[in-house]
């Protein structure tokens, strides 16, 4: 291994280490969030609908602010890191938090719980954004080449499966039946040691991860205003039809969390929570070994496009068992195969993205990976809106407005299958004719990046 090489691997893994605090605090909120507030709390299917709603609402404002913030910040320390700081660790005591309503839980309190869950989750998805974004903005920075990018993005998705195996694997080992409301306190202590999880990641990151480069520290002086940043962003071609593909994979990344604990108990009739999280886990598990094996080799032979293409292809024939399997060993070997295509999906995304950015540095003369990754977040969150419109309408069609362990139970296990598997395959439809259409490949990617290189010198002989 040459020096470089060893230097890039260095860099990876303690950027890494924060990427494990990341998926940890989001992606337990995916998992939990909603089963807890449905099933524990007790409150309405459409009061929980109103909750995401308003939330995306405010990820209007809330991620696209906090990107253009993010480009025109400039200190000693550069324009990312001052808001990792600031805001990773009230990020982990909100942990705790989201798992603590006001009032005894049981649908009779469930408007002021409600009151409790709205403002929890605007709480946490301000902290979130304004720690993750940022620390996403600097993956395109400090890894330049595609060589670098995609050596750094194999080891920053091997951190992201143990964040995953945190998120998803943790939570049954502590939390003994995830729709009982007498597992409250089981919750609370989770959202602790999550917290935890947060504070050792993020420090390790801070004390010996890479730094910004000196040559993009003068790119805040031209940067774009609010809505000039959204304006551009949405300018780009290649951003238009990735954000299609992109959120239709994030419509199934959230789905398969939110009903995999009530999946589990209710269509393989299985009540044991760690048994219902390492259905999960084994997805990220599976994850780690095809990304290594199997999609970095296919990446570096293919490119971005046409990887991502066969990924979701294989992501929808992987689901397909869902409606009809029942039980507990089948679930184990699909959701294991669920990782092929899944896998996919995780080590490419930001790959792409990367490469919009570069091509954007060439338009604009400056990078703007926040402005981006803001505008991206902010789509984004439309996707939970969707999956949460999904799974109230179906859920009130068996008769599950409200939580009732009772009704006929082949009616719910019916709305399950349909949730799990036919919205996610029709996204994955969607989002494979949307990258078929996508611009930035081949001959045109590669006369970006010649372009790109040029730029990078020319603001490297200006420092």
């Amino acid at each position: 291994m040459s020096k470089k090489e060893s230097g890039t691997l260095k860099k990876a893994i303690f950027y890494s280490f924060a990427q494990i605090s990341d998926v940890t605090a989001y992606q337990a909120f995916i998992l939990l969030i909603f089963t807890f507030y449905f099933t524990v709390v007790q409150i309405n299917i459409w009061l929980i609908t109103l909750g995401y709603f308003i939330w995306t609402v405010w990820n209007m404002f809330n991620d696209p602010l906090i990107g253009y913030l993010s480009d025109r910040t400039h200190t000693k320390w550069g324009r990312r890191l001052p808001y990792i700081i600031v805001f990773f660790v009230p990020l982990a005591v909100v942990m705790y938090f989201l798992f603590t309503p006001p009032l005894p839980v049981g649908s009779i309190n469930q408007v002021g719980n409600f009151y409790y869950f709205l403002m929890i989750i605007l709480v946490f998805e301000l902290f979130y954004t304004a720690f993750s974004l940022n620390l996403t903005s600097l993956f395109p920075e400090v890894f330049m080449t595609e060589q670098e990018r995609t050596k750094a993005n194999n080891v920053r998705q091997i951190f992201s499966i143990i964040g995953l195996i945190f998120a998803f694997i943790l939570p049954g080992l502590i939390i003994s039946d995830f729709s009982d409301p007498a597992a409250l306190p089981e919750y609370q202590l989770f959202g602790i040691i999550a917290g935890i999880i947060v504070i050792v990641g993020v420090l390790i990151f801070l004390l010996f991860g890479p730094k910004e480069k000196q040559e993009f520290r003068e790119d805040y002086k031209n940067a774009f205003g609010f809505f000039e940043t959204i304006k551009f962003c949405f300018k780009s071609k290649s951003f238009r039809w990735y954000i299609v593909s992109e959120t239709s994979n994030w419509f199934v990344f959230g789905m398969l969390p939110t009903l995999v604990p009530l999946y589990a108990k209710y269509v393989l009739n299985e009540s044991d929570a760690f048994m219902a999280s390492l259905l999960l886990g084994l997805t990220f598990i599976s994850a780690t070994l095809f990304i290594t094996f199997l999609w970095r080799p296919i990446v570096r032979k293919i490119g971005n496009r046409k990887a991502w293409m066969i990924s979701m292809t294989i992501w929808i024939l992987s689901l397909f068992p869902l409606m009809f399997i029942g039980d507990l060993i089948s679930g184990m070997i699909i959701f294991f195969l669920i990782g092929m295509g899944l896998s996919g999906s995780l080590y490419i995304i930001d790959l792409v993205v990367a490469d919009i950015v570069d091509e954007d540095e060439i338009a604009t003369g400056m990078r703007r990976e926040a402005g981006f990754y803001g505008v991206n977040a902010f789509v984004l969150r439309f996707s939970n809106i969707l999956v949460i419109l999904a799974i109230s309408t179906v859920f009130s069609t068996v008769g599950w407005a409200t939580f009732d362990p009772s009704v006929d139970p082949s009616q719910v296990a019916f709305g399950l299958r349909v949730l799990i598997f036919v919205f996610p395959a029709i996204a994955l439809l969607i989002a494979i004719l949307a990258m078929y259409k996508y611009p930035l490949h081949g001959e045109k990617l590669k006369e970006v990046k010649e372009k790109l290189e040029e730029i990078h010198e020319q603001k490297k002989a200006r420092v």
